[in-house]
């Protein structure tokens, strides 16, 4: 059964991604400020402090959410990890050295750049390694595990029963929820502080929101969540009312302790958003992310993350530290998200996209797919095999 592309996922990665930005840009590291008005600054930085923290959640549940949707009935588990290879990793290291060419190198430990090299930065609990060299990648190290463990994942979460999907989208949510109390609970509160998150330590940051067995429930959620929508089972409350709890949630985030933001208040709105715009897309119904400028925005959005703490850094690096009235301070920032936008279109028309069709597929999957396309076009009219697998043409996000 060939399922309905999910265009609005797709162009809802750009705004998951320019929350990122955003967050980014309002610390200007190592700079620290970027007005001159502390009010201006001061704001700033209050309204963005959790919209990293939604944009990265939002991927890693959007991400399960996908590759369930698009997963191929007779794929096999190295097919299904060279996909996911060619399409992370060569702009994952095209940005890797141009970060350490640019600002990232003088900062940067020799093992810390070959443990970004490799996307091993997020097992080590110490804040200046898990975003060190390019900040932003360090979710590709938990993805890198997402991925290798999604075959097993999308097969033992099939055999869930479809009526009983609910308890363990519930339990899941429930664990994710709890998340920051079990690890008050027991990782210690000591040494190094979180900036700007009394209590949190950087210890405790890493264990509950960046290392990858943890965050692995996120991606697990997007899964069943995904069989859940597919499988009928879900209960839709529609894009606009999820829109608006996920804009409630994230008032609600800005006022609470620093984990439960970053880990628990957001989640569910977020599911539900994901969920009403792909119920959307399932009936081929408009929305203001299915249209062309923004599915092409979302396409190339995987690479504007990757790109644009680089531009932020470099940029403010070019431009020394000094402060900027607030409509110039906020012209820069528009800028750079330009630049960035400019930068990731060129990353992905030069190396994502080509390097995806050249090397997605062996050349044994390629010469049986090219077989079979010459027998179906050598057969009697009215008489051709449709019965072979079909494409999902999906959006496959990261």
């Amino acid at each position: 059964m060939r399922l309905p592309r999910l265009d609005s996922l797709t162009g809802l990665r750009f705004p998951a991604a320019l929350l990122v930005f955003l967050y980014h840009a309002s610390l200007g590291v190592p700079w620290i400020r970027l007005f001159e008005s502390d009010a201006a600054n001061d704001g700033f930085a209050k309204a963005v402090s959790q919209a990293g923290a939604l944009g990265v959640t939002f991927f890693f549940v959007l991400s399960g959410f996908v590759l369930t949707w698009s997963a191929r009935e007779k794929d096999t588990f190295r097919a299904f990890w060279r996909r996911r290879f060619v399409k992370i990793y060569p702009n994952y290291v095209v940005t890797w050295g141009l970060a350490l060419i640019t600002f990232a190198a003088v900062m940067t430990e020799p093992w810390q750049a070959v443990l970004n090299l490799f996307m091993l930065q997020v097992w080590v609990p110490d804040f200046a390694t898990n975003f060190s060299v390019d900040p932003p990648s360090w979710s590709l190290g938990a993805e890198a595990i997402f991925y290798l463990a999604f075959p097993l994942l999308y097969l033992g979460i099939k055999k869930i029963d479809a009526a009983k999907l609910k308890f363990w989208i519930a339990g899941t949510i429930a664990a994710i929820m709890l998340t920051p109390t079990l690890t008050y609970a027991v990782i210690p509160g000591g040494g190094m502080q979180m900036p700007g998150a009394d209590g949190t330590s950087t210890v405790q940051y890493w264990f509950a929101y960046v290392l990858p067995p943890v965050r692995l429930l996120d991606f697990a959620l997007g899964i069943l969540v995904a069989r859940a929508v597919m499988s009928g089972r879900w209960r839709d409350i529609g894009t606009v009312w999820s829109t608006l709890l996920l804009a409630a949630s994230y008032g609600v985030a800005l006022n609470v302790e620093h984990l439960y933001a970053q880990r628990s208040v957001t989640l569910i709105p977020i599911v539900l958003v994901i969920a009403a715009f792909a119920a959307r897309d399932a009936e081929s119904k408009p929305t203001l992310f299915n249209n062309r400028p923004m599915v092409w925005l979302g396409e190339i959005s995987f690479a504007f993350y990757l790109v644009h703490y680089i531009v932020l850094a470099y940029s403010r690096e070019l431009l020394g530290d000094g402060l900027f009235s607030t409509p110039v301070g906020i012209a820069l920032i528009a800028a750079q998200a330009v630049v960035s936008v400019l930068l990731s279109w060129a990353l992905y028309a030069w190396v994502e996209a080509p390097v995806t069709r050249r090397f997605s597929s062996s050349r044994k999957a390629k010469a049986a797919k090219a077989a079979a396309a010459a027998a179906a076009a050598a057969a009697p009219a009215g008489r051709s095999d449709s019965s072979g697998p079909e494409d999902r043409k999906v959006a496959e996000t990261v």
